[in-house]
């Protein structure tokens, strides 16, 4: 079974940085293009950034840009969301998602999902 488990979110004042984790099991993840989505209480998931599966390539939503990096550790099966600079409106549930095919900005393209980690930014 595929399982993708988000973990790093939390608590930071507006300013702050945090680092989210996300470790793949149960496939090879070195094929796998990686994405980060986010969703507020009463809205729609959007888009926040993706890597291909080599990390030579990536790409970010323009809310997020110059901000937030996404990286990843083939040999530790990881991919990573550095978030700098936070702002109240980055508040969301951050979810993973994994795609043998697509490096996309569409969460539809993506096979496997995280559960999700809080990320709240205060004032």
């Amino acid at each position: 079974q595929v399982q993708l488990v988000e973990s790093g979110g939390g608590l930071v004042q507006a300013g702050g940085s945090l680092r989210l984790s996300c470790a793949v099991y149960g496939r090879t993840f070195s094929n796998l293009h990686m994405g980060w989505f986010r969703q507020a209480p009463g809205k729609e998931r959007t888009f926040v950034a993706t890597i291909t599966a080599s990390g030579g390539s990536t790409y970010y939503s323009n809310s997020v840009k110059d901000r937030f990096t996404i990286s990843r550790d083939n040999a530790r099966n990881t991919v990573y969301l550095q978030m700098n600079s936070l702002k109240p409106e980055d508040t969301a549930v951050y979810y993973c998602a994994g795609d043998q095919y697509h490096s996309a900005s569409l969460d539809y393209e993506y096979d496997y999902w995280g559960q999700g980690t809080q990320v709240t930014v205060s004032s």
